[in-house]
Parts: C-alpha cells; sequence; structure tokens
C-alpha cells in the first residue's frame, strides 16, 4: 500500500485506514521507533501487563505470615 505524506502544521503525518488500523491492533495510543530507515509503529504496551497473571501463578508468598489479631483488632476496631 502507498500512501502521501500530509503537512499537519509544521509537521508531516500519515493517514492510516481504520481497517489497517484494526489489523494491526492499533489504537489511541502508540510507540514510534526509526530502524535502518524504517518508521515502525506498533501497539503501546501497558507497563504492568501481566503482572497480575504473573503474581497468580506463583501463589501465595511464603514470605508473608499470616495476619495476627492485635488487642487493637479485638477491643478497639469496628465495622
Amino acid at each position: 500500500m502507498k500512501s502521501r505524506l500530509i503537512r499537519i502544521g509544521n509537521s508531516r503525518g500519515v493517514r492510516l485506514a481504520k481497517p489497517v488500523l484494526e489489523q494491526a491492533g492499533l489504537e489511541d495510543e502508540v510507540e514510534i521507533r526509526v530502524e535502518a530507515g524504517a518508521v515502525i509503529i506498533t501497539a503501546a504496551a501497558s507497563p504492568r501487563a501481566g503482572w497480575a497473571e504473573a503474581a497468580a501463578r506463583y501463589g501465595p508468598s511464603p514470605l508473608i505470615d499470616a495476619p495476627v489479631a492485635t488487642k487493637f483488632d479485638d477491643e478497639e476496631w469496628a465495622w
């Protein structure tokens, strides 16, 4: 597919057709880098994507002690 660069203020841009955006999985935010004369546009990754799933695979940590009730819990705390 060929496209033309269009003026956007003092910059230039490329219009991407909706089907191209959908196929590439591009939404509101993208990452752009240049490699060997090519501009690479990829979907922006969430910095913590997959953390919850990775933590769930390990289960509860053996390094964390079970909670112990204190005097405050027994006498002063009220829901």
